[in-house]
């Protein structure tokens, strides 16, 4: 949630994560281990209070809401699809119940969805079924709250459809991809993962105009970004969106340059 297929499902998260998607921390470069040691520490003593308090108030939107967010989080961290298993396990079982008891409440479905695709990172046979599942809460999480978790449903749909093999394989579509993704940067233009989300896939499809335009969005709202995603609850993810911003730029700046020397007559 991170992502390299650049697997970001992560909270913006941008991931849907799912079986041919790679770690989205764990995918950040070299130079961040002692870093993602702090990460790592600090979601292992959230999750462990996260736990603690739901299991303390069962009943609590809240407490429920934490807890399928740290479960996906923390197995960002997993050292091992064991460990990512079992925090997958634990989340998925809590977002079932939060809907059972609370159907029309767009987080448990949204991170239902994201502990799925965790769960589906280690499944090497019926991830596919496990994708359609995380296909149908998104949509349903977009149904209830298309701002929830800054557009994080449409996010991680077109990540969804970005990132998966194409038909008849599983549900990858470009044009949905490319719908989705849109889409969240259009419902939360001040939250980074969307716009580089964006640059990475028009970058793939070749598009110059989206490009051009994602460049100068993250130019322009990069600023704000740093001053209000900051914090514990924000330190895994800023890292990974400063390196991520860093290659992008560096990749898109040099596509330009090769395709307008191309052009040159």
């Amino acid at each position: 949630m991170g992502a390299t297929v650049n697997s970001r499902v992560r909270r913006g998260k941008s991931l849907a994560r799912w079986a041919a998607l790679a770690a989205l921390i764990l995918g950040v470069q070299t130079g961040l281990a002692a870093d993602q040691e702090l990460f790592r520490r600090h979601l292992a003593e959230d999750f462990n209070a996260a736990a603690i308090q739901l299991q303390n108030h069962p009943d609590d939107d809240r407490a429920a809401e934490e807890f399928g967010r740290l479960c996906f989080d923390y197995a960002e961290f997993a050292t091992n699809n064991t460990e990512r298993a079992t925090l997958a396990i634990q989340g998925i079982a809590a977002m079932r119940n939060w809907t059972a008891r609370k159907p029309g409440l767009a987080g448990g479905h949204y991170y239902l969805a994201m502990n799925l695709g965790q769960m589906a990172r280690t499944e090497m046979l019926g991830a596919l079924s496990i994708v359609k599942e995380m296909e149908r809460e998104f949509k349903v999480a977009q149904d209830d709250d298309e701002r929830w978790d800054y557009a994080g449903p449409a996010r991680n749909l077109g990540e969804l459809y970005f990132q998966a093999p194409g038909w008849p394989t599983s549900i990858g579509s470009r044009h949905k991809a490319r719908l989705w993704l849109e889409r969240a940067g259009a419902v939360a233009p001040e939250y980074p993962e969307n716009h580089l989300n964006l640059l990475e896939a028009y970058l793939k499809w070749g598009d110059t105009n989206g490009v051009q335009r994602e460049l100068k969005a993250l130019e322009d709202t990069w600023p704000a970004a740093r001053l209000n995603f900051t914090g514990r609850r924000w330190e895994s993810d800023m890292a990974d969106w400063k390196q991520r911003r860093i290659r992008l730029t560096e990749d898109a700046t040099q596509w330009l340059s090769n395709k307008s020397s191309r052009n040159v007559p």
